[in-house]
């Protein structure tokens, strides 16, 4: 776990509004959500990347953990640019962040346990989460979806 401040900057993608709630259900969209991205090759359309690296953003959140959000995947631009074919664009505001680091092992293992560790930390913790947007990090530590490692960024409330 570490500490990072970042400026601001634009993300392109494709989303869609769940909760947590729904996401524990067989009525989660998140994996229907990567699914579509690699199905249709969303990446490819996305223009002025700022390289690579695959962002799944949490953000627009009604009210905390336990309410409705906002769930994108796509990626970090180079700088604002419009985009077409439904990629939407999403300025995320400058914040200060925890970075919360998986385990390596099988994405589909480590990015909940992850989550479940950033809740129990959050929990118990007087650091408070400012829900201006978090973000999972896929970068060459998860081109093997089974021996993955994988970053997440925690918006907190500066002090």
């Amino acid at each position: 776990m570490r500490r990072v401040k970042l400026d601001s900057f634009y993300f392109a993608g494709v989303g869609t509004k769940t909760s947590n709630e729904k996401e524990v259900t067989a009525e989660g969209v998140i994996p229907k959500m990567w699914e579509q991205f690699y199905q249709q090759s969303i990446s490819d359309v996305i223009e002025n990347k700022k390289d690579n690296t695959v962002l799944a953003l949490y953000s627009d959140y009604e009210t905390d953990v336990n309410g409705p959000y906002f769930f994108r995947i796509g990626h970090q631009l180079q700088s604002r640019s419009d985009q077409n074919g439904g990629i939407e664009l999403k300025e995320i505001p400058a914040a200060e962040y925890i970075v919360f680091t998986s385990q390596k092992g099988p994405i589909s293992e480590v990015v909940p346990q992850l989550w479940q560790e950033i809740w129990n930390y959050f929990s118990t913790s007087s650091e408070s989460r400012s829900y201006s947007g978090d973000f999972e990090i896929y970068d060459e530590r998860a081109a093997n979806p089974n021996e993955a490692i994988v970053d997440i960024y925690i918006a907190i409330e500066g002090k």
